[in-house]
């Protein structure tokens, strides 16, 4: 969170906490009732145009495919109407620069003034297919939003991927999950988040088999690249974490190839492991035998001249 006009009764920080919003009634602080969320105070002298705005810094440069403004446990207190603008401002512009002299800063509506209900997650698809590296959220005239989330994808700099190693699956360089034999329990997405995971909840974790099969995930990489080492996490999987883990590989339609080799895992263990297989990939499969937990899936290596190139081509085509 950058900035916000008024979060007077609960902060703007709120909004972007992870997991949902929580509520305990007849909780009460010295400015009111305890909200988890971004709450304003409410305005006087109310105009058609007047209303509550906070600036929110992405994580990465992306393009933007949709967002949530979710108004939960907002039943009397929730703004009417909201409307999101997005910048790209290179570097990491002070406050002054992105809400400051007009002009500065070029703001594009992304999602028009539009109405929300309250105690709801309302989602609002995009179709700009720029990059962005801020999101400005405002409210009519004013009130509370619980969570704001921006789903879409992250680009890469060329300038930070060029002769560097990399996390070539990370969700912030522009890697992606694909595809995947069960979530029943959690998302195959976490597997790709930034930094370490902080509970069991916070990684993917499929049902039980009762078959003869196994559970997998498929990713697609963050452009074609050579890898030199994997890390398979299991933490905080204790009793559930799979006996033993296979990960493949394969560029373009091409057929998959062993990177690691059926391989026993542990419970709770960040496990290394150097790849010796030079060939470039594109894409990458993570067998697991025959279900359970894992926390994070990182893939390092470097991009391929054909690799750079595209991540330069998807970079140029955001600008």
């Amino acid at each position: 969170m950058v900035w916000a006009n008024d979060d007077l009764f609960a902060e703007k920080e709120n909004l972007i906490k992870p997991g949902p919003a929580e509520h305990r009634p007849a909780t009460f602080g010295h400015k009111g009732q305890v909200y988890d969320g971004w709450e304003t105070r409410r305005r006087r002298g109310v105009t058609a145009e007047s209303h509550d705005s906070a600036v929110i810094r992405l994580g990465v440069p992306a393009v933007v495919r949709g967002v949530v403004v979710d108004t939960a446990w907002f039943t009397g207190n929730y703004p009417p109407e909201i409307s999101v603008e997005a910048a790209f401002v290179a570097g990491y512009p002070s406050v002054q620069e992105l809400i400051g002299d007009p002009g500065k800063t070029d703001w594009t509506t992304i999602v028009e003034r539009s109405t929300v209900n309250g105690d709801t997650r309302n989602p609002f698809p995009t179709s700009s297919s720029r990059r962005w590296t801020h999101l400005r959220l405002s409210v009519y005239p004013d009130g509370g939003v619980a969570r704001f989330r921006v789903h879409g994808e992250g680009l890469i700099n060329p300038d930070f991927a060029e002769n560097m190693t990399l996390d070539l699956a990370a969700l912030e360089n522009g890697g992606r999950i694909t595809a995947c034999s069960n979530m029943f329990y959690s998302s195959p997405n976490n597997l790709l988040l930034p930094g370490v995971a902080r509970t069991m909840g916070d990684g993917w974790e499929t049902s039980r088999r009762r078959d003869a099969g196994n559970d997998w995930v498929e990713m697609k990489l963050a452009g074609q690249g050579v890898l030199d080492a994997v890390e398979l996490d299991t933490s905080y999987f204790v009793g559930n974490a799979p006996g033993a883990a296979r990960l493949s590989g394969r560029d373009g339609d091409g057929s998959w190839f062993d990177i690691l080799p059926l391989t026993e895992l542990q419970p709770d263990t960040r496990h290394r492991f150097r790849v010796h297989e030079r060939r470039p990939v594109t894409a990458a499969r993570l067998d697991v035998y025959p279900d359970g937990g894992m926390a994070r899936v990182r893939l390092f290596g470097s991009l391929t001249a054909d690799g750079l190139r595209e991540v330069c081509d998807r970079w140029a085509a955001g600008a």
